[in-house]
C-alpha cells in the first residue's frame, strides 16, 4: 500500500469516526467543520510526509487525500441524516483545498 492510499484511508477512518461522534454527541457535531478540515489537512500531510515532490505533485496528492477522504465522511453524514446532502460538495471543496496544503507542507523539497 503506498503512502497516499494509506493517508487517504487512515483520514476516512478518521473522518467516519467524526462524524459517528458527532450523531450520537452534539458537542461533537458542532465541530465537523473544523475538525473535518484539520483531518483533511493531516490526511494530506500523511500523504506526502518526507517524500519528495514537485509543488504541483505535492497540492494534488495531498487535494486528493483530503477531499476523497472528506467525501466519504460526509457522505456518511449525510446518510445519516445529520447535514444536508448540498453540505457534499461545499465539505468537498473545502477539505480538498485543506488536504492540498497539509501535502504543501508534508512535502520534501526537491
Amino acid at each position: 500500500m503506498n503512502q497516499l492510499t494509506r493517508a487517504t484511508l487512515l483520514g476516512t477512518i478518521a473522518q467516519i469516526a467524526i462524524v459517528v461522534a458527532g450523531h450520537f454527541v452534539p458537542a461533537v457535531a458542532n465541530l465537523f467543520a473544523i475538525g473535518g478540515m484539520g483531518i483533511s489537512a493531516l490526511a494530506g500531510w500523511a500523504a506526502l510526509k518526507g517524500q519528495p515532490a514537485s509543488i504541483s505533485a505535492a497540492a494534488g496528492r495531498g487535494a486528493l487525500a483530503g477531499g476523497i477522504s472528506a467525501a466519504i465522511g460526509i457522505a456518511v453524514s449525510v446518510a445519516l441524516g445529520d447535514v444536508p446532502t448540498s453540505l457534499l460538495a461545499l465539505g468537498t471543496g473545502s477539505s480538498a483545498v485543506t488536504g492540498l496544503i497539509g501535502g504543501l507542507i508534508g512535502r520534501r523539497r526537491v
